[in-house]
């Protein structure tokens, strides 16, 4: 794998100054880090070491993670490791509140800023690959969709099915269900309800919008990409020590809520299956069998989205990454 690198301002006088009101994100003259990879890969682990030692502060970039609820069963941070360095965006989101990628850009602008103040690398860490390629690219500025009318189209994708919206967003939104799957109804939803809300198409809102958190070339951007028969094994004993650490009444508490079943917590990895053995639908060991096939599966799509998405990104291995980003954020500062 190749050692990481970082592109430098080409002399220090044009760093920009810690307190620089060009970006309201100002990021200053210290760099980024941005990790990502697959579920299980260590990243959380790494991005603790590295904050302990270049004084930085940790972002979450995971969409599971922000959920209150959910510590265990997404494999959080513990309270004792987030006492150790300062950690934004974990846990401090309500299962039942509605959370988008424009409500996590916001926050980690928040979060960036606060960094730059404090003089901190913020180390932004998550296998969530859209917020980092929003992160680094921006935001089309959609407007809040009425609860109604997301309710109404929640609605009609259980009775009709999601082949009979991706024709209905074939009439209305050519350009948008061109780019869709029939079978995606979460992403057919959102592009009816954002042209039943504003009688503009997604495409249309491409051209305004939330601009970019940070400058690529102010991060150290890394995909930690391990062996896959490691990984899936690392997966399998992970899952067996959430059971282990109290998963099943967590998601028993959840479950409690009678929260909408479309709801993102609902559908965090492990949940479904969880919530079905409670109800004695299958047994704690069956459940956990699918639990970790999903888990498995959803890691071979992370590795193709960011392949894809991402090419920026280094790959390297897992117990290379700390020494190859500790060497670039040498280099830097």
């Amino acid at each position: 794998m190749s050692a990481v690198v970082v592109r430098r301002p080409r002399h220090k006088g044009d760093r920009m100054s810690l307190n620089s009101s060009d970006q309201s994100d100002r990021p200053g003259r210290l760099p980024a880090v941005l990790i990502g990879g697959p579920t299980a890969s260590g990243k959380s682990a790494l991005a603790l070491r590295l904050a302990e030692t270049f004084q930085g502060v940790i972002i979450n970039a995971d969409s599971m993670q922000v959920y209150r609820d959910l510590r265990i069963i997404t494999a959080r941070p513990t309270p004792a490791e987030e006492r150790r360095v300062p950690h934004r965006l974990y846990g401090h989101v309500d299962a039942a509140s509605p959370y988008s990628v424009g409500h996590w850009l916001s926050e980690a602008r928040a979060a960036l800023a606060q960094a730059a103040d404090a003089e901190q690398i913020p180390i932004v860490v998550g296998g969530t690959g859209l917020y980092f390629k929003l992160m680094l690219s921006g935001l089309s500025a959609v407007p809040p969709i009425p609860p109604p009318i997301r309710a109404a189209l929640r609605q009609r994708l259980a009775a009709e099915g999601a082949q009979t919206l991706h024709a209905e967003l074939s009439t209305r939104d050519p350009a948008s269900a061109a780019r869709l799957k029939t079978a995606d109804g979460v992403r057919i939803i959102r592009a009816l309800e954002v042209i039943e809300t504003t009688g503009r198409s997604l495409a249309d809102w491409h051209h305004d919008g939330m601009p970019a958190l940070r400058d690529p070339a102010q991060t150290v951007r890394v995909f930690l990409a391990p062996n896959r028969e490691v990984l899936y094994q690392r997966i399998d004993r992970r899952f067996d020590a959430m059971l282990g650490a109290g998963a099943l009444d967590e998601v028993r508490a959840l479950a409690s809520r009678n929260l909408d079943p479309m709801a993102p917590a609902m559908k965090a990895h492990g949940v479904p299956w969880l919530i079905r053995a409670r109800a004695g639908e299958m047994t704690l060991a069956e459940a956990a069998h699918f639990a970790k096939q999903d888990t498995r599966r959803y890691t071979k799509r992370q590795f193709t989205w960011f392949r894809n998405q991402l090419p920026d990104f280094v790959w390297v291995e897992p117990e290379a990454a700390e020494e190859s980003i500790g060497s670039a954020l040498r280099e830097w500062t």
